[in-house]
């Protein structure tokens, strides 16, 4: 940690090698007198910690460290139904978040209807599924078909060619979550026969 309490910063915090414009000045807490010693964490882009600094009086933050919170209100996004190029059978697609770079997961709800399930496909940095209401079905490549349950969470790793769905007689709902590799988050594939959906 590179700084001398007292002696501020006009670019960042205080008496730091920055280099960064400032855009604005936050004051200290309510409570902290003027030009008491303020311990600062900065974040910078990543969620990875850029610098740790004493400051006295006001932090001079760029517009490249403000974070704050997002609440994404139910409802406020439309459902849409699952293409029939990548899913059998009737599916529901509720989506949940989309992270900014350089964040890069992604979220989404999705309820298949009884015997619906999505095309063969793979995940360029893997999925993850949690089981939220129903009774499944889930296959790797080479491997069985698995049946799902509420409470199940099932990982795909980065590139493993899988299938999940519902059940022939019960629906099944799902949370999906997986990130973007060069903007992309799924590579899709042939459709699964019904042989391979019977296992």
């Amino acid at each position: 940690m590179n700084a001398t309490p007292g002696k501020f910063c006009q670019k960042m915090a205080i008496n730091c090698d920055c280099g960064r414009e400032t855009t604005r000045s936050v004051s200290p807490p309510k409570g902290i007198p003027d030009r008491s010693r303020l311990l600062y964490f900065v974040f910078g882009f990543g969620g990875k910690r850029n610098d740790e600094r004493i400051g006295t009086g006001d932090l001079f933050v760029t517009e490249q460290h403000q974070r704050i919170m997002k609440i994404t209100r139910a409802g406020s996004q439309a459902s849409s139904n699952g293409p029939a190029d990548w899913f059998t059978g009737t599916v529901r697609i509720d989506p949940l978040f989309q992270t900014e770079p350089p964040a890069r997961a992604t979220g989404a709800s999705v309820t298949f209807e009884p015997g619906a399930r999505t095309a063969w496909h793979t995940h360029p940095l893997g999925q993850t599924l949690i089981i939220t209401s129903g009774v499944g079905r889930v296959q790797r490549e080479g491997g069985p078909v698995e049946e799902i349950r509420p409470g199940d969470v099932v990982w795909f790793p980065p590139n493993e060619k899988h299938w999940h769905g519902a059940s022939p007689a019960t629906a099944m709902t799902h949370l999906a979550i997986q990130e973007a590799f060069d903007g992309k988050v799924v590579e899709w594939m042939e459709q699964v026969t019904d042989e391979q959906y019977a296992g």
